[in-house]
């Protein structure tokens, strides 16, 4: 039976516009997406077979354009459709963090921070760069490692502080094992850019781990 045919409440469009977006399972969201299914399969089976296949919804949208575009009913028009999407949901994020806008809202610094880093498949180590009334300068990616470390160098910190003239960083990155606790390497490494960062008064006001769904921030452990 084709979607047309169903009733209208159990269609995916229309109960997305009486309902809200919150309404629809992940398969009825992606169905949206799709807007068509292939012979023998309404986009509503199209979908839960493609979630199916990747594992869920994160290994669908970190797939590879190769891994992606080898699935049935998929192709190079939608991995191009739905990267277009990803980056306007991590620029909608970065808005939130603007240059220019005082940082009062942890929860969100913490989605952006995550938006950018969690999908990597491998360590990456950033800072958020703030002046002196902790307004966002910039944010930036300064060391990219394997899938278990990234060699981080306090100077080279110290060097892009400088550069931005900031006053305060939130220093942030990834674990590609989806475990957002610290380790007690982490923990050495921010009391070494703390010392570091100090000597040329600028002030370390989080650290926050991501991980897959999770974060933890070292400010909340008491640890800074």
């Amino acid at each position: 039976m084709a979607i047309t045919d169903w009733p209208k409440a159990e269609r995916p469009r229309e109960k997305l516009l009486t309902r809200g977006a919150s309404a629809l399972s992940d398969a009825e969201l992606l169905a949206i997406f799709l807007r068509t299914g292939i012979p023998g399969k309404t986009a509503v089976d199209l979908a839960r077979d493609t979630l199916q296949h990747f594992e869920g919804l994160r290994g669908l949208l970190t797939a590879n354009q190769a891994h992606f575009c080898a699935f049935s009913g998929l192709g190079v028009a939608k991995f191009s459709q739905l990267q277009a999407v990803l980056e306007l949901a991590r620029r909608h994020l970065a808005e939130t963090l603007q240059r220019g806008e005082t940082l009062s809202d942890p929860a969100a610094t913490r989605r952006y921070l995550s938006a950018r880093l969690r999908d990597y498949p491998h360590e990456v180590f950033a800072c958020l760069f703030l002046d002196t009334r902790h307004r966002v300068i910039v944010f930036e990616e300064l060391f990219r490692g394997t899938i278990n470390g990234a060699s981080v160098h306090p100077r080279e910190v110290v060097r892009r502080a400088l550069a931005h003239n900031a006053a305060a960083v939130i220093l942030a990155h990834n674990h590609p094992s989806g475990v957002a606790e610290p380790s007690e390497a982490d923990r050495q490494l921010t009391r070494r850019l703390q010392a570091a960062l100090e000597l040329v008064d600028v002030k370390v006001l989080d650290h926050i781990v991501i991980g897959d769904g999770e974060s933890v921030a070292f400010a909340e452990r008491g640890w800074l």
